[in-house]
């Protein structure tokens, strides 16, 4: 495969290669955002309660975002293709047991299983791509992987919703097989294994800490929107949750070279300002997600599908600027193209606070600036991130930087449900929270437009040849 000469065309080899990323990455996306418009199905025909078949949803999200980190420092290790090997068919398999779950106990097993394939599958794919692609191509990675993303989410309500309507929910999950046995059958045949950093011994001691404080605090966090957030057991866990943090940052120090995040990666500047940056945006974002499909449905009376098919002029839009912004970042450098995705991001949800409560024609132009503003941004800050880091950790440093979104809209979602709780009336309410997401949108700008430098390719590469 080609690492250099014409920058313009990649052979044939790498384009199969990537279509394998691609297809996994896509079946990933899509069952983040595919099961809700079925919830109520599940709930139905296995007899259930809603808040039980929520964790349908909350069990594959919690398991990725806990996962991911030790996800990506295995691919580093041992191999990212046998990483993602190993992780598409863990979620192919458990796939194929939630289409056939004769109840909710089951289903829910599955989709948490599903969640430590896919937290196998992602960071992979991570490192991956960016050692298929030579180094002046470093931002189609990252354009590539998040365009993907936003297919993905995009298309996984209406592929739910359809698959629903004409046959039942189960077929939601059936379809993951076919997609996910072609992405290893491609990989198998046409990747070679991407060069690993050197095997150390497993940092067993902080994968149990990280997983427990951040489990603590993304359950804390969700259950925070039902019992709400002074409720004892959602403090209680919020507060463990944090110290169990803390503690993993004295075991990590005491570690050494085994580290879970070793010391290497986040002594980059410019890493650990991706993470405060994508932290503070993805709540932003995640509160859009959620809350713009809630007024529509409890507002304007639109159904779950209608509201799914709402979301699609940031969706689209997201995912097509995607693409774009790959070449954009190695035109343009990162911190142009981060500074603009975060601001249009914070511009948008600024636009969405003033139009909340009025029809859905108003609100699409602030959706349109979003999908912009998140298509520039994630794909350009995730190239900044990676290439900040020696190439040995790139797959660790994507697992980390996905962790932090995960955990910004979990604070996110958290935050404005809180917000939207406490005032009278819905639109008020909505308007209020997406004041205060702009204001956090702000500073994540101003974090990334001051630490963010032109890219960090070379300094990686330097760093993984010492």
């Amino acid at each position: 495969m080609s690492q250099g000469g014409d920058a313009a065309r990649l052979d044939r080899a790498t384009v199969v290669s990537l279509v394998a990323m691609a297809l996994g990455i896509f079946a990933v996306a899509v069952d983040f955002t595919a099961l809700a418009v079925v919830v109520v199905d599940i709930e139905q025909d296995l007899g259930t309660s809603l808040n039980r078949a929520q964790w349908v949803i909350n069990a594959y999200t919690v398991v990725f975002g806990v996962l991911i980190v030790t996800g990506g420092r295995l691919a580093d290790q041992l191999g990212r293709r046998r990483v993602f090997l190993s992780g598409a068919a863990i979620f192919a398999t458990f796939s194929l047991v939630g289409g056939f779950s004769p109840n909710i106990e089951v289903l829910i097993a599955a989709r948490a299983l599903m969640g430590i394939g896919a937290a196998m599958m992602f960071p992979a794919v991570l490192g991956m791509t960016y050692a298929l692609l030579p180094e002046e191509k470093a931002g189609l990675a990252g354009g590539l992987v998040i365009g993907v993303v936003g297919l993905g989410n995009a298309a996984g309500p209406l592929i739910a919703g359809l698959l629903a309507d004409v046959l039942v929910w189960r077929w939601v999950f059936f379809i993951n097989l076919p997609i996910a046995v072609a992405a290893i059958i491609i990989t198998r045949r046409n990747v070679s294994e991407s060069r690993a950093g050197e095997r150390v011994g497993f940092d067993y001691r902080g994968i149990a800490t990280l997983s427990a404080g951040v489990i603590l605090i993304l359950v804390g966090l969700d259950q925070g929107t039902v019992d709400g957030f002074g409720s004892p057991v959602v403090v209680a866990m919020l507060v463990i949750g944090v110290l169990l943090l803390g503690v993993f940052a004295l075991v990590e120090r005491r570690s050494g070279a085994e580290a879970l995040v070793p010391p290497r990666v986040m002594a980059s500047v410019q890493f650990t300002t991706a993470v405060v940056s994508v932290l503070a945006m993805s709540v932003v974002f995640y509160a859009i997600l959620v809350y713009v499909p809630q007024f529509v449905e409890k507002d304007q009376r639109w159904s779950a599908l209608e509201a799914g098919a709402g979301l699609l002029p940031l969706m689209l839009v997201f995912a097509g600027v995607s693409f774009l912004a790959g070449r954009m970042y190695n035109r343009m450098g990162a911190r142009l193209v981060v500074s603009a995705g975060a601001v249009c991001l914070t511009l948008g949800v600024l636009w969405l606070a003033f139009t909340v409560g009025s029809s859905y024609a108003l609100l699409v132009p602030g959706l349109v600036v979003v999908g912009i503003g998140r298509g520039l941004y994630y794909s350009a800050i995730t190239t900044a991130a990676v290439t900040a880091v020696p190439g040995s950790d790139s797959s660790l440093a994507g697992g980390i930087l996905f962790m932090a979104q995960i955990a910004g809209g979990s604070i996110g979602i958290g935050l404005n449900t809180a917000i939207v709780l406490s005032a009278s009336d819905l639109a008020d309410g909505i308007r209020t929270a997406f004041f205060v997401d702009a204001a956090i949108g702000l500073v994540g700008t101003v974090v990334a437009v001051a630490l963010i430098r032109g890219a960090g390719t070379a300094h990686a590469r330097r760093n993984a040849a010492a």
